[in-house]
C-alpha cells in the first residue's frame, strides 16, 4: 500500500493505492476531509471494431450509506443515477476525454464510487482527481495527470474547496480542471460576477491544480506502470494521394453553403460519390475513405476561418446569427416564449405551482428539495432525423442543468414569490447553442408569466480554432463549428455580470490570455442578445396569467395548525371542497392558498383566519347555539371556540328556561365577559341589551314581582 498526501485549506487530500480493487487497471482510494471515493480505471484488451470514436464511459456511483441513510421505496437499494450523479459523471468525462491519444478505440471504463461524505468536502472534485490518478498509474494511455479544484469568491478573495458556510456566502461556485500547463474544463454558476474577478479565480485555481498534479507525478514515479502501445492507423499512401485532392475540390464548395440541411446534403453526396468511386478499386478501405473525408472537412473549415475570416454560413468570427423573440405563444399556459437564433429555435414554457410541487431530492447532498426546475428536451426532429424519444440522457440533463444554473440567478426568493417554478425548454430546431437558446427563451417565458424577475439573462456559445500560429475566437457557434472546432465555451449573464459558465476543450488546454479574449467577446455577444430580447418584452407582466393560480400567504401560530387541519384532515378538506382552492400548511405555521379564482382564495382565507382567531374579552360576536343545558347555552363564537352563556346573563329580567331565549342552531349576538384561567369563555347577552326604563311590576301582597312558575322537584 502506498499513500500520498497534500494539505489544501487546512484539510488533507490523500491518495492511496495497492490495498483496494487490485484487479482493476488502476485503482485509487481518494479522500479529502471525511469524504472518501474509490476510483478505478480499466481498459479492454482489444479495440472495438467498426467505430470511429473513443469509447470512454464514466460512471459516478452514489451510495446512500455514505451519508448514513437507507434508500426509500420498496426495493431498498439504489436505483438509476440521480441528476447530481449524472452531472458529476459528465464533469469527470469532459475533463478526461481530451487527454487520451488520438485513435484509441479500446473501451475505457472509469468508475467513481462514493463511500463516505463530508458535506464540507465536495465529492465531484475527488472524482476528477481520483480518475486522473487511477489512469496515470495504470497501463492505459493517458496524457495526464490533471487536477481539479472548487473555487468560491467571498470578501473579494478566492476560496478553495469552500465548506458549507463559505459556499453560502460565496458569489461564485466554480469548478476548474486542467494540466500543469493549462486549463481544459470550467463549470461555474455565479451571482453576476465580473470578468476580472472570474479570471482571478481561474488563475488562482490553476495554481492549486499544479500542486495536485505534482502530487500525482510523485505517485506515478513510485507506483506507475508502463503504458501499453496504441496501434497507430497507417493509411494506404496511394489511396490518400487520390482521396485528398478529390475531397478538397468538392468539400471547399459544399462548405460555403449557408443552410445547414443543404450543406449536410451536399457533403453527404461528396462522401457517397467517393465511396462509390474508390471502393471499386479499394474494397476493404471504407473506414479509411471516411476518415480522410473527415480530415479534409475539418481542414477546409479551419482554413476558411483562419485565412479568410469567413465561416461556413458567411459570418465573420464575432458575428451573431439573426435573433427573433416571441412571447405569449400558447393560450393556456402560464407563460411561454419562442427564441430563434439562426437555425436554432427553442420553445420555453413556464408553469407556476404550489410549494408542495417542489422536487424532492434523494441524493447525497444536504438539499432535500428545490423549488425551481428547468428541463431540456431535444427530440430527433430538431435536427431533421427520425428516431426514438426516451427518457432524458446525459446530454439533456447536462444542458438542462446549465440553463437552470443561469436562470436560477434571477428567480425571486420564496418570501417575495412563494411559488414552485418549472421551465421546460423544447428544442424545435438545432444548429448549435441550443442550451444557450434555452436560457434566453426561459428568461422571456418567466417575464411573460409575470414572475417578478428584476432583469433578463441571455447566453452565448463561443468556439475556438487554433492554427500553428493563428487563433480565431468564434461567437455563437453552429453545430459544425462545435464538432470540428477546438472549444465549446458557453457563457451566460445579465447586463451586470456573468451568471453561468461551461467550457470544454478538445486540445490539452488553453491559455488565460485566450480565455480572457473569449470572455470579452462572449460578454459583448450576450449583451447584444439581451438588447434584442428587451425589444420584445422589457420587464415582467404586471399581472399573472389568468390561468395561473393566485397565491395567498398566511402565517399562523404553530399551535393552531391542528385547528386548520382538524382531526384526520376533516377541517382542511371541508375548506377545499367548499372553495375549490389548494391549501398547503407548512410545519412553521405558514399557509399557502392557491386559487385560480381569487374570490375563492379570499373566502378560504377568511375561513382560516376565523379558525385561528383568538377570542378577545370585551368583543362582540354573532355566535351559534351548539348545546342547550338547564343552566345556559353553549355558543360557538368562532369556529371551534365555544363559550357559556349562563341563564342569568341572558336578559335583564329573570329567564325561567334556557329555551325561552336560546335553542339549538339559533344565532345570538353575545359579548365576551372574560376568559378564566382554564380557558373557559364566559358570555353575556344581557350586556348588549338596553336596560328597561321602568322596573317590572311587583306583587303588592308580597312586596315583590310576580312569582315565576314552580318547577317540579321530581327528577326527570
Amino acid at each position: 500500500m502506498d499513500t500520498f498526501s497534500l494539505e489544501i485549506e487546512g484539510r488533507t487530500l490523500k491518495l492511496e493505492t495497492g490495498r483496494l480493487a487490485r484487479q482493476a487497471g488502476g485503482s485509487v482510494l481518494i479522500s479529502y476531509g471525511e469524504t472518501v471515493l474509490l476510483v478505478t480505471a480499466t481498459m479492454s484488451d482489444e479495440p472495438r471494431e467498426g467505430i470511429d470514436f473513443f469509447p470512454l464511459t464514466v460512471d459516478y456511483e452514489e451510495r446512500l450509506y455514505a451519508v448514513g441513510r437507507i434508500p426509500g421505496g420498496f426495493i431498498k437499494r439504489e436505483g438509476r443515477p440521480t441528476e447530481k450523479a449524472t452531472l458529476s459523471a459528465r464533469l469527470t468525462d469532459r475533463t478526461l476525454r481530451p487527454l487520451f491519444p488520438e485513435g484509441l478505440r479500446n473501451s475505457v471504463h472509469i468508475v467513481a464510487t462514493v463511500l463516505s461524505i463530508d458535506q464540507n468536502c465536495p465529492p465531484e472534485i475527488l472524482s476528477i482527481i481520483g480518475a486522473s490518478a487511477a489512469l496515470s498509474i495504470s497501463p492505459i494511455p493517458f496524457n495526464g495527470p490533471i487536477g481539479a479544484v472548487a473555487v468560491g469568491f467571498a470578501d473579494g478573495q478566492p476560496v478553495f474547496n469552500p465548506d458549507l458556510e463559505q459556499s453560502q456566502q460565496s458569489g461564485l461556485h466554480l469548478v476548474v480542471a486542467g494540466t500543469a500547463d493549462s486549463v481544459n474544463m470550467v463549470e461555474a454558476g455565479a451571482h453576476e460576477i465580473g470578468k476580472e474577478e472570474l479570471l482571478t479565480c481561474l488563475t488562482e485555481g490553476h495554481e492549486m491544480i499544479k500542486k495536485i498534479v505534482s502530487l500525482q507525478e510523485e505517485m506515478i514515479a513510485r507506483v506507475g506502470r508502463p503504458k501499453v502501445e496504441v496501434p497507430q492507423f497507417e493509411p494506404l499512401p496511394e489511396l490518400a494521394e487520390k482521396l485528398k485532392p478529390f475531397f478538397r475540390e468538392r468539400i471547399d464548395g459544399a462548405m460555403r453553403t449557408v443552410d445547414k440541411l443543404e450543406r449536410e446534403a451536399n457533403l453527404a453526396l461528396v462522401k457517397e460519390e467517393a465511396l462509390e468511386q474508390f471502393l471499386q478499386e479499394y474494397p476493404d478501405h471504407e473506414g479509411e475513405i471516411k476518415k480522410t473525408f473527415s480530415e479534409v472537412l475539418q481542414k477546409s473549415m479551419r482554413t476558411m476561418i483562419l485565412q479568410e475570416s469567413i465561416r461556413t454560413d458567411g459570418r465573420k468570427p464575432d458575428e451573431i446569427r439573426p435573433v427573433t423573440c416571441e412571447v405569449a405563444v400558447l393560450p393556456r399556459t402560464h407563460g411561454s416564449a419562442v427564441f430563434t437564433r439562426g437555425q436554432t429555435q427553442v420553445l420555453d414554457v413556464c408553469t407556476l405551482g404550489a410549494p408542495r410541487d417542489v422536487q424532492i431530492l434523494d441524493g447525497l447532498g444536504i438539499e432535500e428539495s428545490k423549488r425551481f426546475m428547468h428541463h431540456y428536451n431535444f427530440p430527433p426532429y430538431s435536427v431533421g432525423e427520425a428516431g426514438f424519444i426516451r427518457g432524458p440522457g446525459r446530454r439533456e440533463i447536462g444542458h438542462g442543468a446549465l440553463a437552470e444554473r443561469a436562470l436560477e440567478s434571477i428567480i425571486p426568493d420564496e418570501e417575495k414569490f412563494p411559488y414552485t417554478l418549472r421551465l421546460v425548454s423544447e428544442v424545435l430546431e438545432s444548429n448549435g447553442s441550443s442550451s444557450m437558446a434555452s436560457i434566453c427563451a426561459g428568461s422571456l417565458a418567466l417575464m411573460d408569466a409575470g414572475v417578478p424577475v428584476e432583469k433578463a439573462v441571455a447566453g452565448i456559445a463561443m468556439g475556438l480554432i487554433k492554427g500553428d500560429s493563428d487563433v480565431a475566437i468564434l461567437s455563437d457557434i453552429q453545430g459544425i463549428e462545435d464538432f470540428l472546432g477546438d472549444m465549446d465555451f458557453k457563457v451566460a449573464g445579465t447586463e451586470k455580470g456573468i451568471v453561468a459558465l461551461q467550457m470544454d476543450i478538445k486540445t490539452r488546454g488553453i491559455s488565460m490570455e485566450i480565455l480572457s479574449q473569449a470572455l470579452d467577446q462572449a460578454i459583448s455577444g450576450y449583451r447584444y442578445i439581451l438588447g434584442v430580447m428587451s425589444e420584445t418584452i422589457e420587464k415582467p407582466r404586471a399581472e399573472l396569467s389568468p390561468h395561473a393560480p393566485r397565491m395567498i400567504t398566511l402565517q399562523i401560530d404553530v399551535d393552531k395548525i391542528r385547528d386548520v387541519i382538524g382531526p384526520g384532515g376533516k377541517v382542511i378538506n371541508k375548506i377545499t371542497e367548499e372553495t375549490g382552492v389548494e391549501i398547503n400548511v407548512e410545519s412553521d405555521g405558514k399557509i399557502y392558498i392557491l386559487a385560480v379564482d381569487l374570490d375563492a382564495g379570499k373566502k378560504a382565507q377568511e375561513i382560516i383566519e376565523e379558525l385561528v382567531a383568538d377570542v378577545e374579552p370585551g368583543q362582540v360576536y354573532m355566535g351559534t347555539v351548539t348545546r342547550v343545558e338547564r343552566y345556559g347555552a353553549f355558543i360557538e363564537v368562532l369556529p371551534g371556540k365555544e363559550g357559556l352563556l349562563h341563564i342569568s346573563r341572558m336578559d335583564h329580567c329573570h329567564v325561567e328556561r334556557t329555551e325561552d331565549v336560546a335553542n339549538l342552531g339559533d344565532e345570538i349576538e353575545v359579548k365576551v365577559l372574560d376568559i378564566d384561567e382554564k380557558g373557559r369563555i364566559n358570555l353575556s347577552r344581557k350586556a348588549l341589551l338596553p336596560r328597561p326604563s321602568h322596573p317590572p311590576p311587583r306583587d303588592r301582597g308580597r312586596g315583590r314581582g310576580p312569582r315565576p312558575p314552580q318547577r317540579s322537584k321530581q327528577k326527570p
